[in-house]
């Protein structure tokens, strides 16, 4: 049982919601108003976690990522990993220079960000995220994870908002599963 499903007959305080997401994905970007939106109507109660799944295919996806990782140690990491999302079209054209800055536009240690980047203290945590989403079936992004059930929204995010709405509603009730 992972921390989002609630033991039977009791409603957890908080639903959490996996998102397997890469900074590079313009369907992530997509999906990034669905997001907020949710986050506005759950406020506390829903747990947004986004969680790294680089595809090969974005030579840039994999250092977004060390760069979330580092704005989550900076304390930043929803306002950073939104920042990077809403600017998919300048990370693919300026690379690590648009992940320092985007940084430093929010205030954050841009240096520090740079050396992580070159060191590598964030990889063992992507590749973590990366090797779990695998396991558990995540093909693409992006790919929701609430209640135990996979939702693939790189395929479409038609009708996955009203899902999650749905599983989240039902667990925070403390219902079993339909």
């Amino acid at each position: 049982m992972n921390d989002s499903t609630p033991s039977p007959g009791s409603a957890p305080s908080v639903v959490v919601l996996d998102v397997w997401c890469e900074l590079q994905c313009p369907d992530c970007r997509t999906a990034l108003a669905d997001l907020r939106a949710l986050g506005e109507r759950y406020g506390d109660r829903l747990e947004i976690r986004t969680r790294h799944f680089p595809l090969e295919k974005h030579k840039y996806a994999f250092a977004a990522a060390q760069a979330a990782e580092e704005a989550a140690a900076q304390g930043a990491e929803r306002r950073y990993t939104e920042a990077v999302l809403d600017g998919v079209a300048e990370l693919e054209r300026r690379g690590e220079d648009f992940l320092v800055a985007t940084a430093r536009e929010l205030g954050l240690d841009a240096d520090e960000f740079e050396i992580a980047l070159i060191d590598g203290r964030h990889i063992l945590t992507v590749d973590a995220d990366h090797a779990e989403g695998k396991a558990i079936g995540v093909t693409g992004t992006p790919t929701y994870v609430i209640g135990g059930e996979r939702l693939d929204g790189g395929k479409s995010q038609e009708g996955l908002w009203a899902r999650i709405e749905e599983i989240a509603d039902r667990l925070l009730a403390g219902e079993a599963s339909a």
